[in-house]
């Protein structure tokens, strides 16, 4: 993202004279509540008024009691809501002239030309259109004798933003829009539940998601439950994919699977543009093949129910950068929509977006298929070439005589197993022998060493914790032994899927390299930790798992203060000495604090933290929520933080408290750790593939450059491959931390929403960026 320095402004005093009004427009999305709570706060905090727009579009014409002051308090106890609280209505008389003449009138009535719209292409495209005839519209209100020549001049200019509420994630240009991972959430809890009863009866389960336009919610399904085919608008099957289906069912029956799982989109069509619809596919199984079919169609339960943390976090984000794009836009600065890419907030040309979205369509209706597949952007294409490789190739008769072994380090979190199936399936697609290494470190120096088969992790996705087994135990004592079975068992590269141990570990090989020629191999480190403490990764598998189960766990002590008024919950998570899980969580069960060891604090800030709680009591929100990193400070433990509390709340709130332990590291895996598991284990053993051909030398295999043992992470916008040794001087490994970690700087937006008086950095903001670059230098 280009930054660049701005004359800073004070932004508590950005928003005065200026008015906001915030509405939710076209279908529902789990997240828009949260969008909504942090535009209305940061716009209260930048010191505008924030109006609510009830029911969307209509609620602009109808205007009244539609169009209505918002408060502090008024969007308390939102976050954890589904769908829109301020209602969302398809409006017809938008749509003409007169209507939009209305809507303008009772803008300009109160004073508000900054608009933030939340919905999808339609709602946006709508409110560009708004934009761009706005002076014609003040014009004709004048000459109509509606508004005074006074009232037209102070409103003469109508700033938008917009943010994409939708869970198709069917925008161009953004890589998730609010609303899709809670769908997520809800397909994979059906599928989970469906995979159980057709294995019990050896059945044929089709799964029709939503998605008339975007194959998104079925192929991220499809990668995360390992389904045997999907059908999606983008790309239709080829002719004659009725046999191959066939096929590919009898060989997963025959391979010893007891289930098949389809998934089809509900706007899935063939070559000619036909539909292909779930009872279409279901006639075709039970006729040709007679196996038991079952057909389930979700509907609207995809819209519904609790939106997950991810769409907290974006949406709360997506509210900030929306009212700072609205205070700091001009006359000439085109509409736009703010937007998330890797894990970054960026702001594009509206009409743009708009433009590449449609571009995709007319690419489908043209039969353009793969030109579609790379419009969608990189975060789609890479998902339909892992499936590709995961789901449409045999293992090849030619084998490559290599070894690869796969291993678990450190604690268990949800996602590993996910992450050991797709290195495996990816081994055996590239010809290779994969070998299990069971219990970590331990297991390797003791030649607990299988082979691991394609069916031997079929349904691995969904399973939570380590199948492999894993251990803390560091290699260093045990070099001589882990040398010897690397010889035994001939290995020839090694995949180490793990938290901080498995980077430490990496690194303690490299250094016996000198040592040892056994441990010139190449190596990889996939970060799986709930911590997400690894260096070279923004994230890790495992910890979106366990930052929804901390989420969904204050949601319901948040509930109970609610009800017993006046009570204040402290609430101590995992993380070791990384505070990431604490700051993520705080942002999205609305935390008043989080304490963590990056940001130090003193007995000063635990004062003004009570106080802040004290003076909260006098409002309606009579609640409060702390949650504590376990390792933020010796000496202020949870026990303290309570106490404290306890004591200098006496008479204004009782104290509870609530450590989480060791829930946070179950629990079957989220849609986001099942696919980036999946997408991170079928790259390393891609990489591993060059890489040995590279290493190559007079009939073996020998590496010992920097390069050929590196941690692959997801950084900022991609996953890259990092040497182990190069990130030594980014890691401080006294509290097994990174040394820099980017979300230090979404901490203030956590206190700001809470109602704290502190000053947001808005020297470095996002820079308008262009699609049409973005996505050339994304296909570089």
């Amino acid at each position: 993202m280009s930054k660049a320095p701005q004359p800073t402004m004070d932004p508590t005093k950005m928003g005065i004279g200026r008015s906001i009004a915030v509405l939710t427009s076209g279908g529902d999305a789990q997240g828009m509540n949260a969008a909504v709570r942090a535009t209305v706060r940061v716009g209260l905090y930048t010191g505008a008024k924030v109006y609510f727009v009830h029911e969307g579009y209509q609620g602009l014409v109808d205007g009244g009691e539609n169009i209505r002051l918002a408060t502090w308090e008024s969007v308390s106890m939102m976050l954890q809501l589904g769908g829109t609280v301020i209602g969302s209505a398809r409006c017809k008389d938008f749509r003409t002239r007169e209507g939009r003449m209305q809507a303008a009138c009772n803008l300009v009535k109160r004073g508000i030309t900054n608009l933030c719209v939340i919905g999808g292409d339609g709602s946006l495209t709508g409110a560009n259109a708004f934009r761009t005839e706005w002076s014609g519209l003040l014009a004709d209100l004048v000459r109509a004798g509606k508004i005074t020549e006074d009232e037209a001049k102070k409103s003469s200019h109508l700033n938008i933003v917009g943010m994409v509420g939708s869970i198709d994630n069917d925008f161009c240009g953004t890589d998730m829009t609010i609303g899709t991972d809670s769908a997520l959430h809800r397909i994979i809890e059906v599928v989970d539940a469906i995979t159980t009863t057709a294995q019990s009866h050896q059945r044929t389960f089709i799964l029709e998601v939503m998605g008339r336009h975007c194959g998104y919610l079925a192929l991220v399904t499809a990668l995360a439950c390992g389904a045997d085919w999907v059908f999606i608008p983008e790309m239709p099957p080829d002719e004659g994919w009725e046999d191959h289906l066939c096929r590919r069912l009898t060989d997963q029956r025959t391979r010893g699977s007891r289930l098949n799982v389809i998934i089809v989109a509900e706007g899935a069509m063939d070559r000619e543009g036909k539909p292909i619809s779930s009872d279409q596919i279901k006639k075709l199984v039970t006729d040709r093949l007679g196996f038991d079919t079952r057909t389930t169609i979700l509907g609207h339960v995809q819209r519904g129910g609790t939106p997950s943390a991810f769409d907290r976090i974006l949406g709360s984000r997506m509210g900030v950068e929306a009212v700072m794009a609205l205070l700091e836009a001009t006359p000439d600065t085109p509409a736009c929509v703010v937007s998330l890419s890797g894990n970054q907030a960026v702001r594009l040309p509206l009409m743009e977006c708009v433009q590449v979205t449609k571009d995709v369509t007319a690419a489908m209706s043209q039969g353009r298929f793969d030109e579609a597949i790379k419009l969608r952007g990189k975060s789609f294409e890479n998902n339909w070439n892992t499936y590709k490789l995961l789901a449409h190739i045999n293992p090849p008769d030619v084998k490559s005589n290599i070894n690869v072994a796969i291993m678990n380090i450190g604690a268990p979190c949800a996602g590993m197993n996910a992450a050991v199936r797709s290195a495996v399936r990816m081994g055996l697609i590239q010809g290779h022998n994969m070998l299990a290494v069971y219990d970590g470190f331990d297991g390797l120096a003791h030649g607990q060493i299988e082979p691991i088969t394609w069916t031997s992790v079929s349904g691995w996705t969904g399973k939570g914790g380590s199948m492999l087994g894993t251990k803390r135990t560091l290699p260093a004592k045990l070099l001589e032994e882990i040398s010897q079975n690397i010889a035994k068992f001939n290995i020839h590269a090694l995949v180490i899927i793990g938290g901080f141990e498995a980077y430490v570990g990496g690194l303690e090989l490299v250094q016996a390299r000198e040592k040892y020629e056994e441990m010139c191999i190449p190596m990889v480190v996939i970060p799986a930790t709930v911590s997400n403490n690894v260096p070279g990764s923004d994230f890790s598998i495992g910890a979106d798992t366990a930052l929804n189960t901390i989420t969904s766990t204050c949601d319901r002590i948040k509930q109970s203060a609610a009800g017993t008024k006046r009570r204040v919950f402290i609430v101590e998570t995992m993380g070791g000495y990384c505070g990431y899980l604490a700051t993520m969580a705080g942002l999205a069960a609305g935390a008043d604090a989080a304490y963590i060891f990056e940001d130090k604090f003193n007995i000063k800030d635990l004062e003004v933290n009570v106080e802040h709680l004290v003076e909260k009591m006098k409002t309606t929100v009579k609640r409060g929520l702390i949650l504590r990193n376990e390792n933020c400070n010796a000496n202020y433990t949870t026990d303290f933080i309570f106490n404290l509390y306890s004591e200098e709340g006496k008479g204004v709130f009782d104290c509870r408290k609530n450590v989480l332990g060791h829930m946070q590291q179950g629990g079957t895996p989220t849609p986001f750790d099942r696919n980036f598991g999946t997408k991170m284990g079928a790259k390393s053993v891609l990489w591993l593939t060059e890489k040995l051909k590279e290493c190559y030398r007079h009939g073996r295999i020998f590496a010992n450059t920097p390069d050929s043992a590196c941690v692959l992470g997801m950084k900022k916008r991609s996953l890259t491959f990092q040497p182990l040794v190069e990130l030594k001087g980014d890691t401080d490994f006294e509290h097994r931390i990174p040394k820099t970690q980017w979300w230090l700087k979404i901490r203030p937006i956590m206190k700001i929403l809470a109602k704290y008086d502190i000053k947001l950095d808005t020297s470095e903001h996002a820079d308008m960026e262009h699609v049409i670059k973005k996505r050339t230098a994304l296909a570089k």
